[in-house]
């Protein structure tokens, strides 16, 4: 709890594992959604790659690559197969060096929670894995999920075989495949999916043999809830996420969950809940900016599953926030490619020129319900809702605006 940034990052950016880019300018890219397993993904995204790189993106996190049982990717059994429902092997090897050429960096999708076996084994279910590169026996996987392992160090992800990181072996295996992403295939950084399957000291291990400059976890838990109103302290939910971060060795950045279940909330004339009790910004993005990856919605909350999703009438206001915040953004393939030329262009000019990066300060002037304004760092001010408002002083010009939103720059 508490400026976090203040007290880790000087020394940690000393020691040789970078899990956040030096400059703290990141801004990423999801470049894909639930449904883009339909169509000659690695070749469309391969056409894009020029747009994403003169967008301003730094990293692109591609979906799942490997073989697996179900299309999108999240149902993993060859982990060295790279013929997917995505493309082929070689058409992925393409984009990736087109992305390298471009300076874009690519996060590949690790999902190592759980693996679907080839064949029956102990106990009349698929926790073998015979026939195929990495061929594991039933000591892989979790006791709770059918296997020999031992117990898991996580939450259970149900239905298929969990895999028992306490297991050398497994851990062996798992670092080789990541050395082989980077080295051989040509990823360079890394998102883990589920990260509440399996404990955080293992992802510290992974990220210190695997070397990426970026790691992201995934650890997604549920807001506080009072019924179906959303509690204005989240302080709970965002010490969970600070507490996983923390077990990676402070290596790991992850996603700001708490952030987004507050600020698609805030946006229907709730704009108070943006400044929390401190005065400071209420998801990690306010305790622990440099390791808050931010977003608005994701394959999983948005999309054609819309699990958790951004009310669509107000995602400009949204990007207007994130985008203008300390924190590392990431915008969504859905909101810049399907959503029309102009939502695309908006996107993009509320970050053009500004001079923010992932630790800036943020001083809050409003937070009421139909008003959020805020300057951050030296020269960016920032409103939305539909309160009239505008900073005072001849030294502010308006940079961009849009409906409920403007910025300001001097």
């Amino acid at each position: 709890m508490g400026d976090h940034d203040n007290v880790f990052d000087e020394s940690y950016e000393k020691t040789d594992t970078g899990a956040v880019i030096r400059n703290g300018r990141e801004i990423l890219f999801q470049a894909f959604s639930w449904e883009s397993h339909k169509y000659d993904w690695w070749e469309n995204l391969e056409s894009k790659v020029h747009d994403i790189a003169k967008s301003g993106f730094t990293s692109a996190w591609l979906p799942p690559p490997t073989h697996s049982i179900a299309p999108q990717g999240y149902l993993p059994q060859n982990l060295y197969s790279l013929n997917s429902s995505y493309g082929s092997e070689d058409m992925l090897k393409t984009l990736l060096l087109k992305m390298k050429q471009c300076k874009v960096r690519a996060i590949a999708d690790i999902v190592i929670n759980h693996r679907v076996g080839t064949v029956v084994g102990h106990g009349g279910m698929h926790n073998r894995f015979d026939g195929i590169l990495l061929p594991w026996n039933e000591y892989a996987v979790t006791s709770c999920s059918g296997g020999l392992g031992n117990r898991s160090t996580g939450d259970n992800f149900h239905g298929v075989p969990n895999i028992d990181h306490t297991q050398p072996f497994v851990r062996r295996d798992i670092i080789a495949w990541l050395k082989w992403l980077r080295s051989s295939v040509g990823f360079q950084d890394f998102r883990f999916d589920f990260a509440r399957g399996f404990s955080a000291k293992f992802v510290k291990e992974y990220i210190e043999a695997g070397k990426p400059m970026l790691s992201i976890g995934e650890y997604w838990d549920s807001c506080n809830y009072n019924g179906h109103d959303l509690d204005y302290n989240q302080d709970g939910h965002r010490q969970r996420i600070i507490n996983w971060i923390d077990g990676t060795g402070q290596l790991s950045a992850a996603f700001d969950f708490t952030t987004k279940g507050v600020l698609q909330e805030a946006v229907r004339r709730q704009l108070w809940r943006l400044r929390d009790c401190q005065g400071k910004p209420p998801g990690v993005m306010g305790w622990w900016p440099s390791r808050a990856v931010t977003f608005l919605d994701n394959h999983d909350t948005g999309s054609t599953q819309a699990h958790w999703p951004f009310p669509a009438n107000h995602i400009m206001e949204g990007y207007a926030y994130i985008l203008t915040h300390p924190g590392i953004p990431t915008v969504f393939y859905d909101h810049l490619y399907e959503w029309g030329d102009s939502v695309h262009d908006e996107i993009i000019d509320i970050r053009k020129h500004q001079d923010i990066n992932s630790r800036s300060s943020v001083k809050i002037l409003e937070a009421r319900s139909d008003l959020y304004s805020a300057i951050i760092g030296e020269k960016l001010c920032m409103k939305i809702g539909d309160g009239s408002w505008c900073p005072s002083g001849t030294e502010w010009t308006l940079a961009t605006s849009g409906w409920r939103y403007a910025v300001w720059q001097k």
